[in-house]
């Protein structure tokens, strides 16, 4: 998943917002980067101390949750369905049906800026199969195969 040259457009967090119905303290991408319809997207989200999980996880170490990574690639994949389908696909729920190949590398904390580069690899209907890939500086952190299902309200 080679992002180095920007051929998308970027969207800054009360556009996702519009997109998506997630919002604080669940909204897990603060802007996208490179948005390709139909192809590929990037999920930005900086972690600070104040996130409301580091208070328990670890108090001594904080470690940025397994489960929070994979629904940032979620979160990234879901916009990037809603701008491949456009505007009569916003706010419609898109639901996970299969995380597979989950691998978690390296744990992420405060300050780092997590970068999840999500690609489609295939869709049928309504479901979507993608390719993810969480980055901390260009390193792999973590990454999963997964399929979801967007649903009318």
């Amino acid at each position: 998943m080679d992002a180095s040259k920007q051929k998308g457009k970027s969207l800054d967090t009360l556009r996702i917002m519009e997109m998506i119905p997630h919002r604080y303290p669940f909204l897990m991408i603060d802007r996208l980067e490179n948005l390709v319809a139909n192809e590929s997207a990037i999920g930005v989200k900086n972690f600070t101390i104040n996130e409301y999980f580091f208070q328990g996880h670890f108090p001594e170490k904080q470690v940025v949750p397994g489960v929070l990574i994979i629904e940032a690639m979620a979160q990234t994949a879901a916009v990037l369905v809603v701008e491949t389908l456009g505007p009569e696909a916003e706010g419609k729920l898109v639901y996970f049906m299969t995380i597979n190949d989950a691998r978690f590398r390296k744990p992420m904390g405060p300050g780092d800026t997590l970068r999840v580069y999500v690609k489609k690899l295939k869709n049928r209907l309504n479901v979507w199969k993608f390719k993810g890939e969480a980055r901390v500086d260009g390193i792999v952190m973590a990454e999963a195969t997964f399929a979801a299902m967007i649903l009318d309200n």
